[in-house]
């Protein structure tokens, strides 16, 4: 009953809120019906009056036409359409900005082809130092080496560092120039021309990731050599021996020679081919190169080092046209006719790589707000490596800080031009040695002839970028740290500067000013002098105060796989 007394008492409330009360008639109507509801529920409410109430008014004119109801004539509008006009300033901003973009793709190819030829020189300066000063410094070498004991050892050593590795490297390319002659070029020319041409367009493509993989990984395996041969004695080795880095730099040296030589055999099947679809397709591949990268997102780092690869690229290109014209040449009895039927080949693929140079580089600057000038920082970065190189107290060969650089490794190149010369031109008569020599005597003129523009030009850029000043600075003190001189404490500032030196994405404006970023930074400081022990807490402390997030273009001393961002 309390359940149902309860029902009855919501369904009366209800009823009398919603409208007229059960058992009431219909001729009362519902005049005083909402009074009473409002009496009931509300009784506050209730005394209060509405004396007058007002409605919004309508801000909307009534007697204006609505889009429905538009009333315009086909002249009036053609009128407006011929005559209406707009102010560009208002939005001055903008296309100002827009046109600077345009001014600065513009440029591109300019700037970049200046950054191209000094850096394609600095490659045939190391290049051409491995067929005329190496051999002439592992003579001398080997000279002291020899006719020292006979005056008795009045240093420590028997040869100095750079000796030793000097008489590695001459003897690395000796081991390997016999072991190519084990390789038999004319059985892997057929096999690669029996095979059909998109195999060839994988095989190359493959070819191209592989000789980026040996060159990143390559330079280290010397490196590993000539510190392990040159390292004091004095000091604990953590190492497996000379001997086992030996071989390993003569087996890698060795099988990136084979490596470059299947390239160049690729390319002579291309160059030989009836129809040239391969090679059109395989300068397609390069076309390719734009849409793997222009897209992504690129940092001025990130950008130099794409650079020194496409110096490294081109340049290695322009010795497997060398080669390919060689062989060529030799299948043809050196007719010079034959020379003008392999050039318009030629000149298509080293235009179709300074086209594709410069339509990546362009629109790489143009969606990343890039400026024109950042490439005479990347010319003058390269400058200093080579000046800093020539110091009388330098910490490194020129060819090796090359190689760091751009990735360029002379020695599997040398040891491949070596063979193919050798095989292709007979030397035979007294006359043909004599312009063997002559031809010797030519390159050591031009190698230093080159070297003494390149440097030239190397001071200039140096002095404009505002650098001198870095070729004098002490070089840190992470290297020579040692664990039995010195408590662990002091080595941990070391580490951390090692951490703290990966490269860092820097966002770049347009409007930004290159040179302070090589002036202000002082994490390049190892490129110049060596290490010295006596000053290594006082360095630390100052390297400690002026350390800095960003990554100077001076750091960046190591080929990487191009295209991709450094986190």
């Amino acid at each position: 009953e309390s359940l149902r007394e309860l029902w009855d008492n919501m369904k009366r409330n209800n009823i009398r809120i919603i409208g007229v009360p059960e058992q009431q008639k219909e001729e009362q109507g519902l005049e005083n019906l909402f009074e009473e509801i409002i009496s009931e529920n509300f009784p506050e409410v209730g005394k209060k009056k509405v004396t007058q109430a007002q409605r919004v008014p309508n801000k909307v004119n009534p007697k204006r036409p609505t889009p429905r109801h538009i009333k315009l004539s086909l002249l009036r509008f053609l009128s407006a359409e011929l005559t209406r006009g707009y102010f560009l300033e208002h939005n001055e901003a903008k296309y100002t900005e827009r046109r600077e973009r345009v001014y600065t793709c513009m440029r591109i190819p300019r700037e970049l082809e200046k950054l191209m030829v000094f850096g394609i020189f600095l490659c045939l300066d190391a290049f051409l130092y491995v067929f005329t000063l190496l051999p002439l410094r592992v003579f001398l070498a080997l000279f002291r080496l020899f006719t020292l004991p006979c005056y008795g050892l009045r240093d420590r050593r028997l040869l100095q560092p750079a000796q030793v590795c000097d008489i590695l490297k001459g003897v690395i390319l000796v081991i390997c120039y016999f072991m190519m002659h084990y390789v038999d070029y004319s059985m892997m020319y057929h096999l690669i021309r029996g095979q059909s041409v998109i195999k060839l367009y994988i095989i190359y493509n493959m070819l191209e990731v592989a000789d980026r993989l040996f060159s990143s990984f390559g330079q280290d395996i010397l490196d590993a050599l000539y510190w392990t041969a040159t390292e004091p004695k004095e000091r604990k080795r953590a190492h497996i021996g000379v001997i086992p880095h030996f071989l390993m730099a003569v087996l890698y040296v060795f099988l990136h020679a084979i490596l470059i030589m299947v390239q160049a055999t690729t390319l002579n099947v291309a160059f030989n081919s009836h129809n040239k679809s391969l090679l059109t397709i395989m300068m397609s591949n390069n076309f390719v190169e734009i849409k793997g990268s222009v897209f992504k997102k690129f940092e001025k780092n990130n950008l130099f080092q794409m650079s020194n690869s496409d110096i490294k690229e081109r340049f290695t290109n322009y010795v497997l046209l060398l080669i390919v014209c060689l062989r060529n040449m030799e299948q043809f009895s050196w007719n010079p006719d034959h020379l003008w039927v392999l050039f318009p080949d030629v000149c298509m693929v080293i235009a179709s790589e300074i086209a594709v140079d410069i339509v990546k580089h362009a629109f790489i600057t143009k969606f990343n707000d890039i400026t024109a000038d950042v490439y005479s920082e990347y010319r003058a970065s390269l400058a200093f490596d080579l000046v800093s190189s020539r110091q009388k107290n330098a910490y490194t060969d020129y060819s090796d800080s090359v190689a760091r650089r751009m990735g360029f490794i002379p020695l599997p190149l040398a040891v491949l031009l070596i063979r193919v010369v050798t095989s292709s031109i007979k030397v035979q008569g007294i006359l043909s040695y004599a312009c063997v020599i002559l031809f010797y005597f030519g390159l050591i003129s031009l190698k230093v002839l080159n070297s003494i523009v390149l440097l030239g030009k190397s001071c200039q850029y140096v002095k404009e970028a505002k650098m001198e000043e870095k070729l004098f600075d002490p070089p840190p003190s992470s290297t020579p740290c040692k664990p039995s001189s010195k408590p662990q404490s002091k080595c941990k500032p070391s580490q951390e500067e090692t951490l703290s030196a990966s490269v860092t994405n820097q966002p770049s404006h347009q409007k930004e000013n290159v040179i302070p970023l090589l002036v202000t930074s002082n994490s390049d400081q190892f490129l110049t002098t060596p290490d010295g022990e006596e000053k290594d807490i006082t360095q630390e402390n100052s390297e400690l105060k002026h350390r800095s997030s960003k990554k100077d273009l001076l750091d960046i001393d190591r080929f990487t796989i191009c295209g991709n961002r450094i986190d």
